[in-house]
């Protein structure tokens, strides 16, 4: 079965915000067996919107909408939607005392008119009680059609689909199974891997597919599986992998259903009783952020030093003039001083260290653009690796994120 997710708004047409709410949509769609068919985002107004219901009626069985609910003129969802199925508004007491009791607990302004309008609903609609804000889901059936209308703000989207729409789906609609199990890989290119996996590609069976999703230093291999039997999916998908392991198992790091890189690294530096640390140059402290986005890094976490002038490379890292004079700030030799002084300074097991010129001006040096040292200190040595990444800014940075965490990653396996 098909669904199509509409998102409403002017503010993501013009780029003011990203939306975030259809990624979500559709990977909980996924989870259940709800292909998506399209995604589509639309300004506030009322033919537009219209339109869009029309054309995804044609294509899906669930129709899924968020935005546009608010109490102010801007937002016309609600009538749009009582147009479309020929309806009108009614007051539901039931989201009359949601709006109540969540200003009397929450908000401190007083309670308006404006506010009580929240709940004006449909009269056709199956109300979803929205317990984080006033704006309440909305369920309406058209023939086997089902729309499904939520608020646009993500929290708010995201319990509703939890608690209510996801479940509702699941009792109605009978659905294939559809498995998903993603592979990471490090250190070779996408048309490199496809060259190895053109014959075992070519010989999987009709109903899994395999599709390569590469990004900057790193390529994601994702099996995806559909049937109705989810017994003899799940065995066909272990059999293909099983086959699949010996062809990658030099770049093959982890399964990203289990767990990302960086929760890779922190369970490895935990069973090794091991700590890391971080200076930072062209990178800015992005692999540490990266690193504590896993709960519970402090663990294994020692701390950074975003050295991003020369001065603070000298004057915090103790990394020496002469040195940097005889090698230029952006240097292997300059890379391994600031692993080695952070290592000490943060009395970490490993440390990372990057420099470089990430663009678009050259700084401190002469390096070329995309010219990134990573220096990577360990209890017995420490050691650095040139690169050039290219001459896009964001590129460079992230591609040097991933660089640094694949060199740890393949020091601690070593141990």
């Amino acid at each position: 079965m098909f669904a199509e997710i509409i998102t409403i708004g002017d503010e993501i047409l013009i780029g003011q915000i990203v939306d975030t709410n259809s990624a979500y949509i559709a990977k909980k769609l996924n989870l259940i067996g709800v292909s998506v068919y399209q995604i589509t985002s639309v300004q506030d107004d009322r033919q537009h919107i219209i339109q869009a219901f029309t054309e995804a009626e044609e294509r899906a069985d669930v129709i899924i909408v968020t935005g546009g609910l608010g109490p102010t003129k801007d937002d016309i969802t609600k009538h749009t939607i009582c147009e479309y199925f020929n309806d009108e508004l009614i007051e539901n007491q039931s989201v009359l005392q949601n709006v109540e009791d969540l200003f009397k607990k929450y908000i401190s302004t007083p309670i308006s008119d404006l506010n009580r309008r929240q709940a004006l609903v449909p009269s056709k609609a199956t109300v979803l009680q929205n317990k984080y804000g006033t704006a309440p889901g909305m369920w309406l059936e058209k023939g086997s059609k089902t729309f499904v209308s939520l608020p646009g703000v993500p929290y708010e989207m995201k319990a509703l689909m939890e608690d209510a729409v996801l479940p509702k789906i699941q009792e109605k609609y009978k659905r294939p199974f559809i498995l998903h199990k993603t592979l990471i890989t490090y250190g070779l290119g996408e048309s490199a891997i496809a060259q190895r996996l053109e014959e075992w590609e070519d010989n999987l069976p009709s109903f899994i597919k395999l599709a390569y999703l590469p990004n900057l230093g790193k390529v994601r291999l994702r099996l995806t599986a559909k049937g109705d039997d989810k017994d003899l999916l799940d065995a066909e998908v272990k059999k293909q992998l099983d086959s699949l392991n010996p062809l990658i198992n030099d770049i093959f790091f982890g399964m990203e259903e289990d767990s990302t890189m960086e929760m890779i690294l922190g369970k490895l530096l935990q069973e090794n009783n091991a700590t890391l640390a971080t200076a930072e140059s062209c990178t800015g402290g992005k692999i540490a952020e990266t690193i504590t986005s896993v709960p519970g890094a402090s663990s294994h976490f020692r701390g950074s030093v975003v050295s991003y002038a020369t001065e603070t490379k000298i004057d915090v890292l103790g990394v020496s003039e002469s040195l940097i004079e005889e090698h230029s700030v952006v240097s292997g030799p300059v890379a391994e001083s600031m692993a080695k002084n952070a290592q000490k300074l943060l009395k970490s097991t490993y440390a990372i260290a990057t420099t470089g010129n990430a663009g678009p001006e050259k700084g401190d040096s002469d390096a070329e653009v995309g010219t990134v040292y990573i220096a990577l200190a360990t209890p017995d040595k420490v050691f650095s690796e040139e690169f050039n990444f290219g001459n896009h800014r964001e590129k460079v940075i992230n591609k040097a994120v991933n660089k640094a965490l694949e060199m740890l990653l393949k020091e601690i396996l070593k141990k």
